[in-house]
């Protein structure tokens, strides 16, 4: 299981950031802006229901196939209905967990893991389970840390 450090979010104020509004291509290069003349308020552009969205920090491995690594940031929202696919923090038996619903049929619940050391945990009705909010975005460091 994931614990979590797990941070309110602050809308309070307006942090207007610099934006390329052109966009940044990740195919072939393209002329480069000559200036930046948007700006985006992230707290307007990630957060729709404040009085019901976090953060959190993930701590461990078990989402590392599909990108999500140790220290990432994750904008969760506990207003949103969980859906199938839908990537949840949990908790199950009393301990937060980061993982994807799988709804099957017979009213049986899958929390799938996305590394192949992980196993999927089986929700049943006997189990002590909430999804404890739907994760919108994910916020990460793509900076490499260097060793020299």
């Amino acid at each position: 299981m994931i614990p979590f450090n797990i941070f309110h979010a602050d809308t309070s104020t307006v942090q207007l950031l610099q934006y390329a509004d052109g966009g940044i291509r990740a195919g072939f290069p393209s002329p480069a802006q000559d200036y930046i003349s948007q700006s985006i308020d992230l707290n307007r552009e990630l957060i729709k229901h404040p009085a019901s969205t976090f953060y959190a920090k993930v701590v461990g491995d078990s989402m590392s196939e599909e990108g999500i690594t140790e220290g990432d940031i994750l904008v969760v929202d506990k207003s949103i209905e969980p859906e199938d696919g839908d990537l949840a923090v949990c908790c199950v038996e009393g301990e937060f967990t980061l993982k994807r619903l799988r709804f099957s049929s017979g009213g049986i619940l899958y929390l799938m893991p996305s590394n192949h050391r992980y196993n999927p945990i089986k929700i049943t009705g006997d189990t002590n389970f909430c999804v404890w909010g739907i994760v919108l975005y994910t916020i990460k460091s793509n900076r490499r840390s260097r060793l020299w």
